[in-house]
């Protein structure tokens, strides 16, 4: 399938690990300009040569910015110039008690999940409405439908996320912009694998044993999903087939969510 990326911009934020960073090796792979995002120039940097490795004489750059600062967001936007495709990635998770998630946290995870998606959709949809195409993806997740009880802040802004991506989507009609939403489901991305790692460490059991057990019993496929797979939705999102799709949020979400739509 020619998905017509060559040459195209594209911004990922939170894209030197998991989904983001294998979205960013596919959309390269595509033909893509990709620019990277990260909270530092460290980890920007080695996801860069990790992408060049991976995908050799790829055209990919990176911006290092903390999406919890708004002047770090702020001179990112500066300095971004002409996108043609935005991926919202990034995102904050972990398990908490609501009762002892104070005020703060939850500011800091509306800043980082939704204030980032709300802040670089509102500085490229209007060019790419002038241009007259773009794409925005949101990377979402089966927890903005189904809120778990212990991670009620995490679920709880991404359901936000999920409704500005629908918000944004009705400002696009008759042109050839979309805006939709990737709902993942548990995905096995580098940070989850060293939470793996460490408490089977401390358990004294394989990773390979507690990774088994925690598969969720809802799960139609009974394993958790690879980065990978969720990268191949979103880069048909970002492609010219996708053209009919517009609003929408898709699942990949490995059978999780037990409703039909």
């Amino acid at each position: 399938m020619d998905t017509e990326l060559t040459g195209k911009r594209v911004f990922i934020s939170g894209s030197t690990q998991g989904i983001g960073f294998a979205t960013a090796a596919g959309l390269a792979a595509e033909g893509a300009s990709v620019v990277i995002n990260g909270r530092d120039d460290q980890r920007v940097s080695e996801a860069l040569e990790k992408l060049r490795s991976l995908v050799p004489g790829s055209d990919v750059s990176g911006i290092a910015a903390d999406f919890a600062d708004p002047g770090q967001v702020e001179v990112l936007l500066e300095a971004l110039g002409s996108v043609d495709v935005l991926v919202n990635n990034l995102g904050l998770f972990e398990v908490a008690s609501f009762a002892e998630i104070p005020d703060a946290e939850w500011l800091r995870y509306f800043e980082v999940n939704v204030m980032s998606g709300v802040r670089l959709s509102r500085h490229l949809l209007d060019p790419m409405l002038k241009q007259g195409w773009g794409r925005i993806i949101f990377i979402g997740t089966e927890s903005a439908v189904d809120v778990p009880s212990d991670m009620i802040h995490y679920g709880a802004t991404k359901a936000a996320a999920l409704a500005l991506s629908n918000g944004l989507a009705k400002l696009t009609p008759g042109t050839d912009v979309t805006v939709n939403t990737v709902l993942g489901g548990p995905t096995y991305s580098t940070g989850v694998a060293d939470t793996v790692e460490q408490i089977a460490s401390a358990q004294s059991i394989s990773p390979a044993t507690l990774k088994s057990s925690l598969v969720r019993d809802s799960s139609l496929i009974q394993r958790f999903i690879e980065p990978d797979e969720v990268a191949n939705l979103v880069i048909y999102l970002a492609s010219a087939k996708s053209s009919a799709t517009n609003g929408a949020a898709l699942r990949a979400d490995g059978g999780v969510l037990p409703t039909t739509v």
